[in-house]
């Protein structure tokens, strides 16, 4: 199993059509939020494109400070909701 959550509303791919995908992605342990570029070095984005994974990163840290948060909080807060 995985710790980390991906971004399920972000669907980004290369504009060259090589494949590559962007993926964003929260760690439900720690908080810690990865941007991953998927099957490359480089993606292309249309600036729309662009603007999606923006607010995925957005999305992403407010989940992030969220389970930070609920962390530091204590044991009676191991448990965090999407």
């Amino acid at each position: 199993m995985s710790a980390y959550s991906s971004d399920q509303d972000l669907d980004v791919t290369d504009v060259t059509g090589s494949g590559a995908e962007v993926d964003v992605a929260t760690n439900l342990l720690d908080g810690m939020v990865r941007l991953s570029v998927l099957w490359t070095d480089e993606v292309r984005l249309h600036p729309d494109d662009a603007e999606r994974v923006a607010r995925a990163l957005l999305r992403a840290a407010e989940h992030g400070r969220r389970i930070a948060e609920a962390r530091s909080s204590g044991p009676d807060s191991t448990a965090v909701s999407d």
